[in-house]
């Protein structure tokens, strides 16, 4: 394995009842609050009102801001970062899933930083510092949580961007199953595919001697492919809702890649076409990995044989090592489409006249892939395959 050093300084408040521990935490750190938000779903189940009971609780001053959207977009956090400027706030406080919570980063390090924070985005500059970042999870999916990552997009440009910094960690995070519990089922689908796709990047890398971490990544696909279906026919049992909130941290927290580089090629893909088309991220990466790791079954075949057979459940004998590999990925993709996953780019309505727009905006920085080297050309027949 590759050497390392890990370090993720969030606090990981999880379970049953957590929700009880807000006001304590707030008050550790702020006089006055961001509270920020999406479209309202959180006012339907309740989490709101409970969450201003907390926010008075600890005594501090609130400013909302609500209408994050499900692909986090520039426009609103220069907003939330100016009200932080304005009203002098000293806590962002992120309640949604890992859209909002992605939003949130860029707010809070945009608070501290002097420039525009597209610039850090795009690593033309360095952050400073952030405003200290709490989180309330409501939906299992991105692992934003318990990461520095973040995604935004800049709809002028047609730009979809990950990045991070040691600053962009949230400082606590509140995970509560039970804010998970009236997530629809389409939602909980796309949770699902996310939380995967994200184990199965990490997956695909060529360091040798990752037993451990190959068996880690392994233990939360097989745990997601077993309670995934149960949580669907019981979209309201807490239990289960537990566990795939759980297995959403773990796949993104940085546990699964020590030691390793994952390949983040398909999600890399993926921002491109939802920074042209704005679908939804992981029906997007259902759509794509398929075929993504169809086109690089050349690289490191016994990666591919690896998850076919422990993951997937595909019995090797009288097989070639390709077979094996093309099974494993017909197994993944029936998998999600079971679900009720999409599986092809048409059923987004996208048909093949931007392709050669995405491809672009997917490799505007060069050759991308940590697994296989893909380069604009490469792009353009993935996204062909997958129409």
């Amino acid at each position: 394995m590759n050497p390392f050093v890990f370090h993720n300084p969030t606090k990981l408040i999880f379970g049953k009842g957590q929700n009880e521990q807000l006001a304590d935490q707030v008050k550790q750190y702020a006089k006055h609050v961001l509270l920020v938000y999406g479209g309202g779903s959180i006012k339907k189940n309740g989490l709101y009102d409970f969450v201003l009971t907390q926010l008075k609780e600890a005594g501090v001053k609130i400013t909302e801001l609500a209408g994050v959207e499900p692909n986090p977009r520039l426009t609103t956090v220069h907003k939330g970062i100016q009200l932080c400027k304005e009203e002098e706030i000293d806590l962002v406080l992120a309640v949604g899933g890992g859209s909002v919570i992605d939003a949130s980063k860029a707010i809070a390090v945009g608070a501290k930083f002097d420039g525009d924070i597209w610039d850090i985005i795009k690593k033309k500059q360095q952050p400073t510092g952030a405003l200290p970042l709490g989180t309330v999870l409501t939906l299992a999916a991105t692992g934003s949580e318990m990461n520095a990552g973040s995604v935004i997009t800049n709809w002028e440009t047609n730009e979809k961007l990950g990045w991070g910094s040691p600053f962009s960690f949230p400082t606590f995070s509140i995970l509560d199953p039970a804010n998970t519990v009236s997530v629809p089922r389409d939602q909980t689908v796309y949770g699902i595919v996310d939380m995967m796709s994200h184990v199965i990047e990490a997956y695909f890398h060529k360091s040798e001697n990752t037993e451990l971490q190959d068996r880690m990544m392994e233990s939360i696909l097989l745990t997601v492919m077993e309670a995934g279906p149960k949580l669907l026919d019981d979209l309201e049992n807490e239990d289960l809702r537990e566990t795939i909130l759980y297995c959403g941290t773990m796949a993104l927290n940085g546990v699964t890649q020590m030691g390793l580089h994952g390949d983040w090629a398909t999600h890399n893909i993926e921002h491109a076409v939802s920074a042209v088309y704005d679908i939804p991220h992981a029906g997007g990466l259902a759509i794509l990995f398929p075929h993504t790791l169809r086109y690089a079954l050349d690289e490191k075949i016994s990666r591919h044989v690896k998850l076919a057979t422990r993951v997937l459940g595909v019995d090797p004998t009288g097989k070639s090592d390709k077979e094996v590999a093309l099974e494993g990925i017909e197994k993944l993709s029936a998998f999600w489409t079971s679900l009720g996953a999409p599986n092809r780019l048409v059923d987004y309505d996208i048909d093949n006249s931007q392709i050669d727009r995405m491809a672009e905006l997917a490799s505007n920085r060069g050759p991308f892939g940590n697994f296989k080297k893909l380069d604009e050309a490469d792009v353009r027949e993935i996204l062909k395959a997958a129409l």
